[in-house]
């Protein structure tokens, strides 16, 4: 979209999205931080629908037009005109005639350089904020003057709190737990961590009879009761994190919390995300493809070592973008981690050598490292390399396309728009 009428197109659906609120007064949970927003939104989205209307943003909408979007229940347009005039007739026509509304709206927010949190939702009065984790190194760092100015953009989401609004924060991130003392409002937090008001005990990962992982499970205390959480298909600390933002919220709202953990066995985890899928030649994949950053792929990594399995475990990764000057450091770190959970690393993009550098320098032995310029490459030797019972976790930044490896080794193809990341026409368009 060019840029004078995308423009054009922000302000008329703000000031559309602004009444809209206005006639229908829908309750508001904002969620952001630098890892576990869009898991955790969905967490969220599947606790409420449990006992009312609710919108949720869809895909990762978490943008100055991904909000708008999101409450006029709209679709992006890309790059057609025509059909950005549509959505800015139905978004009139939402206001002008009565609808059946979501009476809560949980929306994810994003930001990517300074500035982006007054245009993108500072203009929204939230019921709810829930700040997940910002890591040591966090993701678009690069475009601030440093990890505290970025901070400060995220924590400014706390403004859009109504004075009876909760605050839900990660305890287990001293930086967002230190987030408390810049609002007022009730806060709640979650964690492992004694000091959190809801926190997570037991976590493991389950198998079935034959030996195969299918989830994870924990135990989440409040208030002396104790309760069994278990999330099947997915693996990772970042699901146990997301629905420990979800539980506090319903714990800060007094909603029944024994429901809201069963509401969480089957909900919808988007893909790309720590989700297992059935590989060729009897292989796993761990796909966590959506996106990557220094505390997300050190995270991943070690859930990789802590699965159970008789193959290989094999670690793809692609290059971290947005890093800046931390970019050679937080790569060299990863490839140290990597050589700790892993028995074969693959590395993708010229950032990743980095990773293969930290592994050797760690004691990974040379012949079981391999490096490749793109995602193409690397699924193309995954074909013949993958065997069964080998686990391969694949990951990397947006950018990376690390869905095509994915794509290369998924048994399923027949269901990849489904179960794959950037399957949409426009992302398909574009040869990264």
């Amino acid at each position: 979209m060019k840029s004078v009428f995308k423009k054009i197109i922000v302000f008329i659906l703000k000031i559309e999205s602004k009444l809209v609120l206005w006639k229908y007064h829908p309750k508001i949970v904002a969620i952001t931080g630098s890892v576990g927003k869009t898991s955790t939104k969905d967490a969220v989205y599947a606790v409420i629908s449990g006992f009312t209307y609710v919108r949720k943003s869809e895909k990762s909408y978490n943008s100055e037009i991904g909000l708008p979007l999101t409450i006029l229940g709209c679709p992006n347009a890309w790059n057609n005109p025509l059909e950005w005039m549509l959505v800015v007739l139905k978004g009139l026509w939402l206001f002008l005639w009565p609808h059946k509304y979501p009476k809560w709206l949980v929306l994810e927010v994003g930001i990517g350089k300074p500035g982006d949190m007054e245009k993108t939702a500072l203009w929204i009065k939230t019921d709810a904020v829930i700040m997940t984790a910002i890591g040591e190194t966090p993701v678009h760092v690069e475009f601030f003057d440093s990890r505290k100015h970025l901070v400060e953009e995220k924590s400014s989401l706390i403004k859009t709190l109504k004075k009876d609004g909760i605050l839900v924060l990660n305890s287990d991130d001293e930086t967002v737990f230190e987030m408390k003392d810049k609002t007022k409002n009730i806060t709640v937090t979650y964690g492992f961590g004694e000091n959190s008001d809801i926190r997570a005990s037991g976590y493991s990962i389950s198998y079935n009879t034959s030996g195969v992982p299918e989830g994870l499970v924990f135990r989440v205390d409040e208030n002396g009761n104790s309760l069994p959480v278990v999330i099947e298909g997915v693996f990772g600390l970042n699901h146990v994190y997301a629905s420990l933002g979800a539980l506090t919220l319903c714990y800060g709202f007094k909603w029944n919390m024994l429901t809201a953990t069963q509401r969480l066995k089957n909900y919808s985890v988007p893909p790309g995300r720590m989700r297992l899928l059935k590989g060729i030649n009897e292989s796993f994949i761990i796909d966590d493809t959506y996106n990557s950053s220094p505390f997300a792929c050190e995270s991943a990594l070690k859930t990789l070592g802590e699965v159970k399995l008789e193959g290989r475990k094999v670690a793809v990764l692609g290059d971290m973008l947005e890093l800046g000057k931390h970019t050679e450091e937080a790569h060299k770190k990863v490839g140290k981690i990597a050589k700790e959970n892993a028995s074969v690393l693959i590395t993708v993009g010229p950032r990743a050598e980095k990773i293969a550098e930290g592994a050797l320098e760690m004691g990974m032995a040379k012949e079981n490292i391999f490096k490749f310029q793109n995602s193409y490459e690397a699924g193309d030797f995954l074909r013949n390399f993958v065997g069964k019972n080998d686990l391969v976790l694949v990951k990397g930044s947006q950018g990376m396309r690390m869905e095509r490896a994915v794509e290369a080794i998924l048994l399923e193809k027949d269901k990849k728009e489904e179960l794959l990341v950037r399957q949409d026409e426009e992302w398909k368009k574009r040869r990264l």
